[in-house]
């Protein structure tokens, strides 16, 4: 389902530039940024290769860089990723009560786009094909780290 056939914006872009980061680190190419009236507050990659932690997806990460912030801070932002975030980064999402996600591509990986737009989240998703070529090319290279951690 393509919710937006324009090009990736400069959000997008910025995470797309994130997951490039994080592949050339010899990581999963999934990258996020987080926006906050109209700026980049936070930016991120996966880095669960790289830092042997299960736990760092893209969206995390981002979030973490972002530092403490009040609750009202993250009512106010917008979550851009690269990949459809999955059901622990969507519990990260709804935890924090962000009211809109881009997704730029859910072909690879479904995720839980719907899930969000269940609770209320404003979710666009992008399907840009630089995006889904990356992630698709990724996978088909590196199954066995794709199955290590969220299979389809």
């Amino acid at each position: 389902m393509n919710d937006n056939n324009s090009a990736m914006d400069i959000f997008l872009q910025a995470a797309y530039q994130e997951a490039l980061l994080g592949l050339r680190a010899g990581g999963i190419p999934i990258g996020g940024v987080l926006v906050h009236k109209n700026k980049i507050v936070a930016r991120g990659h996966n880095q669960r290769v790289q830092k042997g932690n299960p736990i760092l997806h893209g969206e995390i990460d981002t979030l973490s860089n972002a530092g403490r912030h009040n609750a009202e801070f993250y009512r106010e932002c917008t979550i851009y990723t690269t990949l459809s975030p999955c059901i622990m980064c969507t519990g990260a999402i709804l935890l924090y009560q962000i009211p809109k996600v881009v997704i730029g591509e859910n072909v690879n990986f479904k995720g839980e786009a719907e899930f969000l737009r269940s609770k209320g989240v404003e979710v666009t998703i992008v399907n840009a094909p630089e995006l889904i070529e990356m992630m698709g090319t990724f996978i088909a290279e590196n199954p066995e780290l794709w199955n290590e951690d969220i299979s389809q």
